[in-house]
């Protein structure tokens, strides 16, 4: 596929989502807290999670090892990153979660396999085919150090804060709690936050068109996901803080 055509298929793909944003404001995907079972076949959680995010993974690896562009060591750093956030999103964070006997629908698991094979394959190839500019000179570039500790900031974030998350449910014998410290006192999902931040960060330091579509495809689900966290806190929780944002703090 030439880069021409290639471009074209990326920012059609942008541009949907942003098309699925304002659809997100007003119909909440129905997992995790927000799960009905109006939605069809359900699979279990953990099962769901794995099914949702391991093609992120071999899809991408795919990509990487079978194209043509050389492998440079600013290539396999990208790819490290990227392996990083969805080894532990596909493999480590679904069998730490406590869920046991809570069931997601299949059909979005389903559209989740499909953005991640989609968005996978648009990263992979343009990492393992198309990129002009992942060479030793990239690791020195302003973008590519600046990308970098923004990534790691973002990880951070979204794992300590996932972590709080984790802590708190398995110390509680059923239901919700509002969680407390850290970014907690700020938004009521600095996970989310961090996830953002972190994807932001590698659109900077890939400096690639597939890499600030997926910042924006992470943007467009993540921010409607958070206000629905917000509301579903407020609506539960009578004496929830009313100076936390949904997940900027201060702003939203």
């Amino acid at each position: 596929m030439d880069k021409q055509t290639f471009d074209l298929l990326v920012l059609i793909w942008t541009a949907i989502a942003l098309l699925i944003f304002l659809l997100l404001l007003f119909v909440t995907a129905p997992y995790g807290r927000h799960s009905k079972r109006n939605w069809g076949k359900t699979i279990p959680d953990r099962i769901g999670w794995f099914v949702m995010e391991v093609p992120a993974l071999i899809i991408f690896l795919f990509f990487i090892i079978t194209g043509t562009a050389e492998k440079t060591l600013a290539v396999w750093i990208v790819a490290a990153l990227y392996v990083m956030h969805y080894l532990n999103r596909a493999v480590i964070y679904p069998w730490r979660i406590r869920v046991r006997g809570k069931e997601m629908p299949l059909v979005v698991a389903l559209m989740a396999v499909l953005f991640n094979f989609v968005n996978a394959g648009f990263l992979g190839y343009y990492t393992g085919t198309l990129h002009t500019h992942y060479n030793g000179e990239w690791l020195t570039d302003p973008r590519f150090i600046a990308g970098l500790l923004i990534f790691f900031t973002g990880m951070v974030i979204n794992i300590t804060s996932d972590e709080k998350l984790i802590r708190l449910r398995k110390n509680r014998s059923n239901g919700y709690r509002i969680p407390r410290g850290g970014l907690f006192e700020r938004v009521s999902c600095p996970n989310f936050m961090g996830e953002m931040v972190e994807w932001g960060g590698y659109a900077i330091l890939c400096w690639s068109l597939p890499a600030f579509s997926f910042f924006v495809w992470t943007f467009c689900n993540l921010v409607p996901r958070a206000l629905s966290h917000h509301l579903w806190y407020k609506n539960h929780f009578p004496d929830y803080p009313i100076e936390r944002k949904a997940v900027f703090p201060y702003i939203l």
